[in-house]
């Protein structure tokens, strides 16, 4: 019963990319009324906005199909659950995981990661063992090693960066030892853009024998990403950021972590038997899917991926950088601002302050002229604290975003110039 996503969209948009005809896709950005203004949507790194075909299978779902899955033999109940899968398979064959059992639903990139401290990290790590992560981690990526380190006696090491925000990899290579037992790592730094060498540093990693999870809640929503060529143990990321429902993620989870992993929650699902003396735990990957699960999150992220599927990964790549850097031309040519973060390699994310102006006075000023952008610390104090900074105000941009947008976002922040003085 799916609808046919992108219908005036067809082969030949795989080699054309024409923004506006993306822009008739997302009624969001239709709107007129922020402020007077019509909305320039500038925060995608922290959620994207949906286009009208997840919104209409949502709505499917909801108004159609609502049923519980795996537990009914009527017809609703047999729908949702082929909806279900369905969109675990579009998953799978997204980031070419081996297996569909390898696709393991969770509330999010958090949930995912926090997953992987609980049911692999607590059951196989010791006291002694060392965790090795980098200085631009999200606090998702920080908060449950530390975790798991005052729980079991582990020790936690941090690969430093340099001042343009890009990892010290001589730093990681020095770290890399028989002691390392799980290499833990974002794909793009969400606060400053960085895109960090992870396909190098997963072949060193391996070489320690050392577990690899990977962040890429910043990065499949703008690169490909294929984790048979990865080799990643773990890959974990979240739907509201590639177009979406919020409260749906994935961790891809290598078959051969399977045996390894104990279940992280118990309940309904995830059980083959259960008796008073003894639980027979289910298969892989429902082993680790206790409970009713988010099933219309689920359903509208495999149809986020037939969006993205349809408009090209790589298009999407190629405008986006496009995008940035122009931003980086406009913004950093206004006198009084400094971007934070100048990786070589960096997706659609630019931080940047202004003085001793504060960066939630900025996306304040900002607002009233409609553009939405992000302020604070991005949940990357540890980066705030490496740039001697406070916070940052985050321009981050996706495929349905303009050159305008960027224009009139220059125009803001010489207005937040003259309202300040500078």
């Amino acid at each position: 019963m799916s609808t046919n996503v992108l219908e005036k969209m067809s082969a030949p948009f795989s080699t054309t990319f024409d923004v506006n005809t993306i822009r008739q896709h997302f009624p969001i950005l239709s709107r007129p009324d922020i402020n007077n203004h019509k909305l320039a949507y500038l925060d995608n790194a922290a959620s994207s906005q949906l286009p009208k075909a997840v919104i209409d299978r949502l709505h499917q779902y909801h108004q159609f199909e609502h049923s519980n899955v795996h537990r009914s033999v009527h017809t609703l109940g047999e729908e949702a659950t082929n909806a279900y899968e369905s969109a675990r398979k579009k998953v799978a064959r997204y980031i070419n995981a081996n297996s569909e059992s390898e696709i393991i639903y969770t509330r999010g990139t958090t949930d995912s990661i926090n997953l992987v401290m609980q049911s692999y990290g607590r059951a196989n790590l010791m006291e002694g063992d060392e965790i090795l992560i980098t200085a631009l981690e999200h606090h998702s990526n920080i908060v449950p090693w530390q975790m798991l380190c005052q729980e079991k006696g582990c020790l936690l090491k941090v690969i430093p960066i340099n001042s343009s925000g890009e990892l010290k990899l001589d730093e990681f290579l020095r770290k890399l030892n028989k002691k390392t037992k799980i290499v833990a790592l974002s794909q793009v730094s969400n606060a400053i853009g960085s895109v960090n060498p992870i396909e190098e540093m997963i072949i060193e990693a391996k070489k320690y024998g050392a577990v690899t999870l990977i962040d890429g809640a910043q990065g499949i929503p703008h690169k490909p990403v294929d984790v048979q060529s990865l080799d990643c143990d773990f890959y974990a990321f979240s739907g509201h950021k590639m177009y979406g429902p919020t409260g749906i993620g994935i961790l891809y989870a290598n078959s051969r972590m399977h045996d390894r992993m104990v279940p992280y929650l118990g309940g309904g699902d995830m059980i083959l038997h259960v008796t008073f003396e003894e639980t027979i735990y289910n298969e892989p990957p429902y082993k680790f899917e206790a409970g009713t699960p988010p099933i219309s999150a689920a359903i509208g992220l495999g149809e986020a991926i037939d969006f993205i599927s349809n408009v090209g990964i790589h298009n999407i790549e190629s405008h986006e950088k496009q995008l940035l850097d122009y931003a980086h031309e406009k913004v950093s040519a206004i006198n009084g601002v400094q971007l934070i973060g100048t990786a070589k390699e960096k997706a659609s994310v630019m931080s940047f302050v202004m003085g001793d102006i504060h960066p939630h006075d900025i996306g304040s000023i900002l607002n009233s002229f409609g553009i939405a952008i992000r302020a604070g610390h991005h949940c990357a104090q540890p980066v705030m604290k490496f740039f001697d900074v406070p916070a940052t105000a985050r321009a981050s941009f996706s495929l349905y975003n303009t050159f305008d947008e960027i224009d009139a976002l220059a125009d803001g922040i010489k207005e937040v110039k003259r309202v300040f003085n500078q």
